[in-house]
């Protein structure tokens, strides 16, 4: 039999043998990493939400006064009549976006640097797992745009050969950030050199 598997790789009695197994012969289980952002991030997150929820708020405003007050034959009566109430549940709708978003994001954002992985986890209603292999990275940023500045915390964007292994973590402390990404360029940088 050429195609069967050898003795130490065949399931036992009873296993799966699709599922992974790990040296111990237990199956390896994919955990959030470990490490959280800074929990001035959600600062950050808010006063960007605040920003939007505010643009939208002033434009679903100006489409209201317009449907209401302009005599167009093609808006129907109903909602020429019921346009004022756009604005308020617009609102409302932006007032809950406010209060739960930014906290639940932090909740969910997590990341993780192990020896030869960086490992993240984000999104607050379908969820990101990424894992980039560190001797991939090609390019490490540390940026911080003006309302990270006033809170203090950047970003870390490392970026591989193909745009689907590039991980961003948001809301990293400042100065854990421009450490992370001098670490990660020499680590990177020793183990390519190693692979040639």
């Amino acid at each position: 039999m050429l195609n069967s598997p050898a003795h130490d790789d065949r399931p036992e009695p009873g296993e799966d043998p699709r599922e992974p197994r790990t040296e111990e012969g237990h199956t390896a289980e994919l955990r959030p990493p470990l490490r959280k952002v800074s929990g001035r991030a959600v600062g950050v997150w808010t006063v960007r939400m605040v920003i939007g929820v505010a643009l939208n708020l002033a434009f679903v405003s100006v489409v209201a006064a317009m449907l209401a007050n302009l005599p167009l034959p093609w808006i129907p009566d109903w909602l020429s009549e019921n346009a004022r109430v756009l604005p308020i549940a617009y609102g409302l709708y932006g007032l809950v976006k406010i209060a739960v978003v930014p906290s639940w994001r932090y909740r969910v954002h997590r990341w993780e640097v192990g020896e030869d992985v960086i490992y993240t986890r984000a999104g607050w209603i379908a969820r990101a797992w990424q894992l980039v292999p560190v001797n991939r990275i090609q390019t490490v940023d540390h940026t911080q745009a003006m309302l990270e500045r006033v809170f203090d915390v950047a970003t870390l964007q490392v970026q591989t050969a193909s745009y689907a292994g590039s991980s961003t973590i948001e809301g990293l402390d400042a100065e854990e950030a421009r450490v992370l990404s001098e670490e990660l360029a020499a680590r990177a940088a020793t183990l390519r050199d190693d692979a040639t």
